[in-house]
């Protein structure tokens, strides 16, 4: 089972410019053809947050356009940057989109690995919450199949990057999550976005990815009084490739197209 993992992309009204600098759409635009260059194809898509930039209707209805060329199943969460309500709205013909409270879900009718994935937005903000409730709910979703493959998507990553200016805006109350993720070892993978990087670690007893953006990515800087700022790097996806014998391979897929093939040596 082959799952597409893309995030972050910032979508714009058409004809804006993320944050004023980047065209952030048609990075998006070429991520989806990259999705379409893989072969074999994949199974399924999902987005880890922060769709569109603002929460607009507006965004919504361009990022659905844009969204339209995906053909694969497609799993959506919100991040910091998503209004639930307008996300909700968008995505109202999802079968599996809540119609009140946060946009939790659980898919397991796409494959053999079961995916769920967590609301932990805090509206008006930018952190994210692992409160009470979301662990109730989570561990609920995972008891219903506890030895199943499962992978646990969410926005904000439940772990200290390194990035101080990140790291104001993670998922607080990752010590409730880490308990009830230990409990079921059949949690493949732990999936984040926000970031804007790629990186991996060890969480609760599995591994824990954090996607690259289509767009921008947060400059890499690790000392304590670092200043914000971020690059032009190139873009990436992850592409998640589940097989029996090994469990889940996490692939690092840049966009665009490059020289080659060449000759293998």
């Amino acid at each position: 089972m082959l799952i597409a993992h893309l995030s972050d992309p910032h979508i714009m009204p058409r004809g804006e410019l993320y944050q004023g600098l980047v065209n952030s759409n048609a990075m998006f635009t070429e991520a989806v053809a990259q999705l379409r260059r893989l072969t074999p194809r994949p199974d399924m898509v999902i987005l880890t947050g922060d769709l569109v930039e603002n929460g607009s209707p507006v965004e919504y209805q361009h990022a659905l356009e844009l969204l339209a060329a995906i053909e694969q199943p497609l799993l959506v969460i919100p991040g910091n940057h998503d209004e639930r309500e307008a996300f909700r709205s968008a995505f109202s013909d999802h079968p599996l989109m809540p119609r009140t409270g946060p946009l939790h879900f659980v898919a397991d009718t796409l494959g053999p690995v079961r995916i769920v994935g967590l609301d932990i937005t805090v509206p008006d903000d930018h952190h994210g919450d692992f409160d009470a409730a979301a662990g109730d709910w989570l561990e609920a979703a995972l008891s219903a199949e506890p030895d199943r493959p499962t992978i646990v998507m969410m926005h904000q990553p439940p772990f200290l990057s390194g990035i101080p200016f990140i790291d104001d805006y993670n998922c607080r109350n990752s010590e409730r999550l880490a308990a009830i993720i230990a409990r079921y070892p059949a949690v493949e993978r732990v999936l984040t976005g926000h970031i804007h990087r790629f990186m991996q670690v060890r969480f609760a007893g599995t591994l824990l990815c954090t996607a690259p953006s289509t767009t921008t990515a947060i400059a890499l800087r690790l000392s304590p009084d670092a200043e914000p700022a971020s690059y032009i790097e190139p873009p990436a996806l992850l592409l998640h490739h589940w097989k029996a014998d090994t469990g889940l391979i996490t692939h690092h897929v840049p966009i665009g197209t490059f020289r080659g093939p060449l000759p293998f040596f």
